[in-house]
């Protein structure tokens, strides 16, 4: 039993790192995250009941051990990683720039969106899993679901379109001769 349970663990990894990656927004993050969810699983493992959803198991350990985070760092205070506050060389294309801040535009406001919302979007999103899994791995109706993550995706679609337009020069003024 104790080989099927790491097997299925295994498997799983790939959309465990999605999922934490979702949470966090950082990669080393998200990877320590799972790390620690697995060594908590590993060491938990006869809790487990054969023939239930693994991955709901492991979700919500991921989920706990985040929330356990965010309020350990509300504590502590910000953090600030010098890896991501450095430039890279040779990175001066228009389209990498681009790409790079519509990408942090975009991490920014999942993680201005409510937790019950972040979750939601992660699972859908960026697992993959469809509303049915993603209710059942949340222990929530499937409405409840919808209704999260229709209103991250409008909070989104807004925040976004709200950042675009201040950035853009406005049109129309008067022009001086």
């Amino acid at each position: 039993m104790i080989e099927d349970f790491r097997q299925q663990l295994i498997e799983l990894l790939p959309r465990l790192r999605r999922f934490a990656l979702s949470l966090t927004g950082n990669l080393d993050h998200a990877d320590d995250l799972v790390q620690e969810a697995c060594i908590r699983a590993l060491s938990k493992a006869s809790q487990w009941q054969s023939g239930t959803r693994l991955d709901s198991w492991m979700y919500r350990i991921i989920q706990n051990l985040w929330f356990d985070r965010l309020r350990a760092a509300k504590v502590r205070g910000v953090s600030v990683d010098i890896d991501e506050n450095t430039d890279l060389a040779g990175c001066d294309g228009r389209d990498i720039v681009e790409a790079r801040s519509m990408l942090a535009a975009v991490s920014r406001k999942i993680s201005d969106l409510p937790m019950d919302q972040q979750l939601v979007v992660g699972l859908v999103c960026f697992d993959g899993l469809s509303y049915q899994e993603a209710a059942d791995s949340l222990g929530l109706p499937i409405g409840t679901v919808m209704s999260r993550l229709a209103r991250a995706r409008s909070s989104l679609h807004d925040a976004l379109d709200n950042s675009d337009t201040t950035r853009q020069p406005k049109s129309g003024g008067k022009r001086s001769a």
